[in-house]
């Protein structure tokens, strides 16, 4: 596998593989020497390393030969998030998308996701495994705020809002688990490579 290396100041490098989450699940399970943190995103892995230890020609070096390993965590972790699916935007979604509601719901609960990366917010999980039929454009305006707990698409991901914020993400529906908890260890429900499948339920 070919993957292309950024330097980024003195002391990480950015990863650009093909498979982010399984680059990253190989260097969990055998970290080089120096590795400090490593930040997954869309498609980029950001590798922070101890400069005391190592150098980015050095750590280029061994991140050029690893290889990708399964990065979905067990079934036995998969998270089931209970939803009730009366969001603001479910009618629109399913007129773009050509489906009755009922047949989006179907879709998008009968999916199998997996955490790809977190951002925007603290326990902001991007769910990659959204139906393609699915894949829609955030909205053109923004709404001002969005309550805790919306669940939503926007492209090919799907998402669970941790807390309540600005957002241009379609709303399908809304559920009562908390992604995000500072009370609770760890706070992040759904860390990347966490297996998640949404279940329709009734208000």
């Amino acid at each position: 596998m070919t993957v292309r290396l950024l330097p980024c100041g003195r002391r990480a490098v950015l990863v650009e593989p093909d498979d982010v989450l399984g680059f990253q699940a190989a260097l969990e399970q055998a970290p080089p020497d120096g590795l400090v943190e490593l930040v997954p995103a869309a498609r980029t892995l950001l590798v922070r390393f101890d400069p005391s230890v190592t150098d980015a020609d050095r750590l280029g070096a061994l991140l050029r030969q690893v290889s990708p390993v399964d990065s979905v965590v067990s079934s036995s972790a998969e998270v089931v998030i209970p939803v009730v699916y009366d969001g603001e935007d479910l009618a629109d979604v399913a007129a773009d998308a050509g489906l009755s509601v009922s047949s989006l719901i179907a879709r998008h609960s009968g999916g199998s996701y997996v955490s790809a990366f977190c951002g925007f917010a603290p326990g902001f999980a991007y769910l990659s495994g959204l139906d393609p039929a699915l894949h829609v454009p955030r909205r053109p305006t923004p709404r001002t705020r969005i309550p805790a707990g919306s669940v939503a698409i926007a492209g090919e991901y799907s998402a669970v809002y941790p807390s309540a914020s600005p957002g241009g993400w379609r709303l399908l529906g809304r559920t009562g688990v908390p992604v995000w908890d500072v009370e609770r260890d760890p706070p992040n429900l759904l860390p990347p490579g966490t297996k998640v499948r949404f279940e329709a339920v009734r208000a």
